[in-house]
């Protein structure tokens, strides 16, 4: 991985975009149109900073974010995720080489499924009715900061 100051204020800015967008989902469902828009934009500069090739390492990096974008899709279509998630999904796909993508994409299922269960028993506990709306972006938040926390702290091991 790369270093110096942008690589340094790249990993910021995106881990605070993170936590943003994750307590934004929590408070209020949604997260906003401008954060995944600022995650998608810092990425070439992430790309940059960490001196990927356009030929084939970009290549791939976009290959495999639209074709993580065209799933989450598919779950956004069924009703499954919300539109937010799915944007933070794709962008975040763009940051992350395929095997981190990939253990990110098990965490968030993991936590996904957690806070799910949490919210149902939530809610059998407090005798509520209705549909229950599920804060995904804060399991994406959170296991895309754990993904971060590797080329961080892999250098101090």
């Amino acid at each position: 991985m790369g270093g110096g100051i942008q690589y340094a204020l790249l990993l910021g800015a995106l881990a605070l975009l993170l936590v943003s967008a994750g307590i934004q989902d929590a408070r209020t469902r949604e997260i906003a149109n401008w954060k995944n828009l600022a995650i998608l934009v810092l990425a070439p500069f992430w790309w940059w900073a960490n001196g990927l090739s356009l030929w084939p390492d970009i290549a791939i990096q976009l290959g495999v974010a639209a074709i993580v974008f065209a799933f989450f899709f598919g779950a956004f279509a069924f009703g499954w995720m919300g539109g937010g998630d799915v944007k933070m999904i794709g962008a975040l796909a763009l940051w992350f080489p395929f095997a981190g993508l990939a253990w990110m994409l098990i965490v968030m299922s993991l936590l996904g499924g957690a806070l799910t269960l949490l919210l149902v028993i939530e809610r059998a506990v407090r005798k509520k009715t209705g549909a229950i709306e599920i804060p995904y972006g804060v399991a994406i938040a959170i296991a895309a900061l754990l993904t971060l926390r590797e080329p961080i702290l892999n250098q101090f091991l």
